[in-house]
């Protein structure tokens, strides 16, 4: 008779916890991931397709990694800017003086790769037709040309990788970008960037990184609701609209069926790297003595941002 209830106890056991793993997923996650597209169209500002000015070049870098600072979901385009349903912000640090976006904390991620998972139930119940995503650092190869080596001279149609920064404000302390690194440890405004060369021998022993910052206010921030819905001057809070537009109604998370939900958001690389082209080659010249020498770097913004969301 004990060895029978023990028996019972055991298969009691067993069952309830099998019912409760079968019940685990009753609701239902927010998954986040990054696209980069080169052929996606090139905007400005507000939204409009654009061209490269005269007497600057650009081309479309390989895009490697990408961090964000916040994103924000927005009913309409009255909505202001963080008066939608805010659902990431990236850690800030006062570590340099002001508030800034903390590097060493960021959550830095490649393209298609889920970055950031909440749970539906805390996204409140509404229609939503917008998405902006504050976009505070961005890796990727460009090709250019070292000039002026010591005891070398010009070395053309090289691949760099470049850091770059384009959030409002962020704290660097030892800038790692793929090989080598340097000290930074200051607050960096929006814009500031360092490139890692990778020379192969015997010109290897000259790989450093160089760093520079473009002018304030020439990043572009895409944003077609600007009319109604401006962003601070010196945030690169990309704004895209959903093509159909993303309802939550509240219950998602009791359907124990109910797929997860991912938002996906692609961005713009068509030409988004844009330099001061001083000789009209075309191509982007680097100093390796000289930083006032260097061809400005002028917009690293994307270049506008579709997002999409699907039940998967």
């Amino acid at each position: 008779m004990k060895k029978f209830v023990r028996l019972f106890c055991l298969f009691f056991i067993f069952f309830s916890i099998m019912a409760c793993n079968k019940d685990v997923k009753t609701f239902t996650y927010v998954n986040f991931s990054i696209l980069f597209d080169e052929t996606q169209e090139r905007l400005n500002n507000t939204g409009d397709p654009a061209s490269i000015p005269a007497g600057y070049a650009a081309q479309t870098p390989e895009m490697k990694f990408m961090s964000v600072y916040h994103i924000e979901l927005s009913p309409d385009e009255f909505t202001p800017f963080k008066g939608g349903q805010i659902v990431y912000k990236a850690p800030e640090t006062k570590d340099g003086g002001s508030l800034s976006i903390d590097h060493d904390s960021s959550v830095i991620t490649s393209e298609g790769l889920v970055f950031y998972t909440f749970n539906i139930s805390k996204l409140a119940p509404g229609t939503y037709n917008y998405l902006r995503v504050g976009v505070a650092y961005q890796e990727f190869e460009v090709l250019f040309n070292l000039l002026n080596i010591p005891s070398v001279g010009n070395i053309y149609d090289q691949t760099g990788t470049v850091a770059s920064f384009i959030g409002y404000r962020t704290y660097i302390r030892n800038l790692t970008i793929k090989n080598l690194n340097t000290d930074i440890f200051a607050d960096k405004e929006q814009g500031f960037w360092g490139i890692e060369t990778a020379l192969t021998a015997p010109n290897d022993i000259y790989n450093t990184i160089y760093t520079g910052q473009s002018p304030a206010g020439t990043t572009t921030v895409v944003n077609p609701i600007a009319s109604t819905s401006p962003l601070p001057p010196g945030t690169c809070i990309v704004t895209g609209k959903f093509a159909t537009p993303l309802v939550i109604a509240g219950n998602e998370s009791e359907d124990a069926d109910q797929s997860d939900l991912t938002l996906s958001f692609s961005f713009s690389t068509n030409q988004s790297f844009e330099w001061v082209d001083t000789n009209t080659n075309g191509q982007w010249d680097v100093d390796a003595v000289n930083p006032a020498l260097t061809e400005q770097v002028i917009d690293m913004g994307l270049r506008g941002m579709i997002p999409f969301w699907e039940f998967e």
